[in-house]
């Protein structure tokens, strides 16, 4: 991301090109303007208001999506926006009905001063989002405006299972790793043998042992993952069953400690279908309530995998089990079978509901590789950053590419 460090003059020259669209986007008709931001409409509470050929939009919509700290001082009716550039803060001042602005302590000249309409502060879209590293352009023709949001530090997760290891070089890249080794069998209990989720056997010098402490050594957080599903109901089964229960959590808990694992992923799906959804809401909090009460005074994280609250399956009680998880990963797919990106206004959707359950800083985003492609995968990165979750996890590591991989680190920061 670029540093601003312009003289007066140079800087007064920029901002004054960023203040406002292209002469054309004006039009003597009322067209309505529709502002995308990684290629989703971004929704404000009035119209945006196009003045002499600029684009005036709420500052402090426009100001959360793009994760930028706003403060209003009602006295002074000045805008104070500041977020870090380039590793340093920048910070950018606008005054209600002053074409004055400060940027970084030097004064630059608006096209349209800051305006209050309808209870709402209004300020010129191009020139604030653009001082803040977002790219910015206008279709004349659908009279929308486009912007990208800049490039970010933001939490990730890779999900590695058993087929991960042909992209085992981009585990380094990510934050925490969960590694889909151990599973709940049709009995109720944990096993590490089956088809899909298995202890995977050495392969000469390479262990999974060492894979493990690979990642530890790169920086990253290894985690292990728990993966359960009720379609036997054996979800149900262990989840009820208090000596299944008990015998599941120490098994977790041993081979965390065993095998230099740093936090447990629980990954339980298809709770809630039908039967007794109040029970398998109690039950698998429970259970998530048992196994913190190990895990924390052990010094391991707990992350949940779980179905979004507009999906097909309500056996997730969010609020509740926030309290004892350090992380809730959102699985916002398959919404469609899998059969090409999800759609975003579900996703949309999901994130939207899980935010009046779980705080922000407790939510990730899941993102499955099953649907996304290169070319989807950073407009649902943008939902993550728009909602100013804690971040994105993606299954899987082996069906990423390299394509995706070029993608997403130009919206955000990966380990490198």
């Amino acid at each position: 991301m670029t540093i601003f460090r312009k003289g007066a003059i140079a800087c007064s020259a920029l901002l004054l090109l960023l203040g406002s669209v292209p002469a054309n986007a004006t039009s003597a008709s009322p067209a309505k303007t529709t502002i995308m931001l990684d290629d989703y409409p971004l929704s404000f509470p009035i119209e945006p208001t196009v003045i002499n050929g600029t684009t005036m939009v709420p500052f402090r919509v426009i100001s959360e999506a793009l994760r930028i700290n706003v403060v209003w001082n009602g006295a002074a009716k000045t805008i104070t926006a500041t977020k870090a550039v380039g590793g340093q803060s920048k910070q950018v001042t606008l005054r209600l009905n002053d074409k004055k602005a400060f940027v970084g302590g030097q004064s630059a000249l608006l096209n349209v001063a800051p305006i209050s309409k309808g209870g709402y502060t209004l300020v010129p879209l191009n020139f604030f989002s653009s001082q803040f590293g977002a790219q910015v352009s206008w279709d004349g023709k659908t009279h929308t405006v486009d912007i990208r949001s800049p490039r970010e530090d933001m939490y990730t997760v890779g999900f590695y299972a058993t087929s991960s290891f042909k992209e085992i070089r981009y585990v380094p890249a990510f934050d925490s790793v969960a590694f889909g080794w151990t599973r709940i069998d049709d009995e109720g209990r944990i096993t590490l043998q089956g088809e899909s989720f298995f202890w995977p056997k050495p392969a000469g010098e390479i262990t999974p042992e060492k894979i493990v402490d690979d990642v530890t050594a790169d920086g990253s957080s290894p985690f292990l993952m728990v993966f359960g599903t009720d379609g036997k109901g054996q979800l149900t089964k262990m989840l009820t069953d208090e000596a299944l229960r008990t015998q599941a959590i120490d098994t977790v808990m041993k081979l965390a400690a065993d095998n230099g694992f740093q936090g447990i992923t629980l990954d339980f799906e298809g709770l809630g279908w039908s039967g007794d959804i109040d029970l398998a809401k109690k039950t698998t909090t429970e259970f998530v309530r048992m196994l913190s009460e190990q895990a924390k005074p052990a010094g391991l994280k707990l992350s949940l995998a779980v179905h979004p609250l507009n999906g097909a399956y309500h056996g997730y009680d969010y609020k509740a089990l926030a309290k004892y998880a350090d992380e809730l990963i959102v699985m916002a797919y398959p919404y469609e079978g899998e059969k090409g990106p999800e759609p975003m206004d579900r996703v949309d959707q999901a994130i939207r509901m899980a935010l009046k359950e779980v705080p922000k800083e407790k939510l990730v985003l899941g993102i499955s590789f099953g649907s996304e492609k290169a070319e989807s995968v950073n407009a649902k990165i943008g939902l993550a950053k728009r909602y100013s979750l804690k971040g994105i996890a993606i299954w899987r590591i082996g069906i990423i590419g390299e394509a995706a991989m070029k993608q997403m680190e130009r919206t955000i920061t990966m380990n490198s």
